[in-house]
């Protein structure tokens, strides 16, 4: 073969070849980028475009309010995917997302803004991230905090009255934690004692009514009352009743008004607010009369109440709580309850308001100084009827003011406790002991008194070794005021409670007495 067709032939193999190998090196890499390309499917960005937020409340609204809390947090992540990673929907997403779905149980009964959007969503994308559904959930975390354990704002709390401090909680910040460990949506800890006490009531009330509820008691025309012993097809109906509701522990269909039946009613009594006797009256059967509808709601306002109430409340070495509807003081030691009184509160003309303080002084044997609104009401015109009527009282001018001396019969006792206000409230003692057997008692101008305030100030003082319960007695009845200055402060909470689970887990309810109840409960169907 000639030199030159040899190169030749040499060149055409050699062009060959490497066509041939560019066709095999071609074909291994479509291969190579099918697969790449399937990986790239798999192996998703972990972020999105900020703008589709815009786009999102633009499309959805309602859920405007929680656009701030939703901005701050994804800023804070450079808009990466909270809700998913690598391997699709975190475990975090399905809490919040059955949490959403089951918002009854906390008491909540507003409806859920485009909740029907997201089951579509949410059974479709577990695996791949989807914008509206990483949306969505942020929202609805937000909205779930907020009606579960935050509650409705401080300005509309205050509307209703409402002055004790609200729990500070930054709730992006939480978010951290819950996606460390999701557990920690169901810890007992975030919210009072209480709001759990009344979570689990509600279910057992909830139970209640999709059995059927409770039928209304009916009663004669000509009925004034039942006594142990009596018998009557009324005593049927209240043993059914208090069976329903664990007032008593069997249904014996007994017609008799017998010993178990009276034991429960003393219960009943107790746990509604009523004088502990066995008599029953028309009142009593009023009471178990109010449908378990309602029940149910004042069982839901109570639990948002409770949204309203710091943890820390609960942390303090000692601190003492009034609860207005329930006429009744609780002094708290060491996480116990030390003392139980009864208290006298504001009437509805004149209201105790809901709003806490640090008692800073204990006054034995004060002066009652009569405030200005009394004076001019009262005072000033009962002076013009009776020249004499200062004298009478134990009263007398103090400049342009008008004071009670101290003594026996002044009208705030032998003992006051100060935790200074702008609403000018306090503890006292009173001569009027008579009120304390009264089932209810909104009797004062404002002011709290109390039962057992000898039993209080020995408690406050019983660490103070210059307080002897001899030397309280007679700061008491010295005739002198004097002021004792609280090396510790003890912080007090004046609240409003319609319904609370003692520590037996019994539910008590109590009068709405300043009507209440209705403008909170239609607040959170406005919700």
């Amino acid at each position: 073969m000639k030199k030159q067709q040899w190169i030749g032939v040499v060149l055409v193999v050699l062009v060959l070849g490497f066509s041939l190998t560019g066709w095999y090196c071609a074909k291994k890499d479509n291969k190579v980028l099918k697969v790449s390309s399937k990986f790239q499917q798999q192996d998703f960005s972990l972020s999105f475009d900020s703008t589709q937020v815009a786009t999102f409340y633009a499309k959805y609204t309602k859920l405007v309010l929680y656009k701030t809390q939703v901005v701050t947090l994804y800023q804070k992540s450079q808009y990466n995917f909270i809700w998913y990673d690598k391997k699709g929907r975190k475990e975090t997403a399905e809490v919040i997302y059955n949490k959403m779905n089951n918002l009854f149980e906390e008491g909540v009964q507003a409806k859920v803004p485009y909740k029907d959007i997201l089951d579509g969503l949410f059974q479709k994308t577990s695996s791949k991230p989807n914008v509206d559904v990483e949306l969505f959930l942020t929202n609805y975390y937000f909205y779930y905090t907020n009606k579960v354990l935050q509650g409705i704002d401080d300005t509309k709390v205050e509307e209703l009255g409402w002055y004790l401090p609200r729990k500070k909680l930054s709730y992006v910040q939480y978010l951290d934690s819950l996606l460390v460990d999701p557990k920690l949506i169901d810890n007992k800890e975030q919210l009072i004692g209480q709001y759990y006490k009344l979570k689990t009531v509600l279910q057992k009330y909830r139970a209640i009514e999709q059995n059927g509820g409770w039928t209304a008691i009916i009663t004669p025309d000509d009925f004034k009352q039942l006594k142990p012993n009596d018998s009557s097809d009324l005593v049927m109906q209240i043993r059914s009743r208090l069976f329903l509701t664990s007032d008593i522990e069997t249904d014996s269909k007994s017609a008799v008004y017998d010993e178990s039946l009276q034991q429960a009613i003393l219960k009943y009594k107790q746990r509604n607010g009523f004088s502990a006797d066995k008599i029953i009256l028309p009142k009593h059967i009023a009471e178990m009369n109010v449908s378990i509808s309602d029940r149910i709601k004042t069982i839901m306002v109570n639990m948002e109440r409770c949204r309203w109430i710091s943890t820390d409340l609960t942390k303090a070495k000692e601190f003492i709580v009034v609860n207005i509807p329930s006429y009744r003081l609780t002094y708290f030691k060491e996480g116990k309850a030390a003392l139980v009184s009864n208290v006298v509160v504001g009437t509805s003309l004149n209201e105790t308001v809901i709003f806490s303080g640090m008692m800073s002084y204990i006054v034995f044997s004060p002066y009652w100084n009569v405030p200005t609104s009394i004076k001019n009401k009262e005072i000033l015109p009962a002076i013009k009827k009776n020249p004499n009527y200062l004298a009478k009282h134990n009263m007398e001018w103090n400049g342009n003011n008008i004071r009670q001396k101290p003594g026996p019969n002044n009208s705030l006792g032998l003992v006051k406790f100060l935790f200074p206000n702008s609403n000018n409230i306090y503890l006292h003692d009173t001569p009027a002991k008579s009120l304390f057997s009264q089932e209810k008692r909104a009797f004062s101008h404002g002011c709290i008194r109390v039962e057992k305030p000898k039993e209080l100030a020995n408690l406050i003082l019983q660490d103070d070794p210059n307080w002897t319960p001899e030397k309280i007695d007679a700061a008491m009845s010295g005739g002198k005021e004097k002021w004792h200055t609280l090396k510790n402060q003890i912080p007090v909470y004046i609240g409003y409670f319609t319904a609370w689970v003692d520590d037996e887990g019994t539910i008590n309810f109590h009068k709405d007495i300043y009507e209440r109840d209705n403008a909170l409960a239609m607040l959170l169907l406005e919700e």
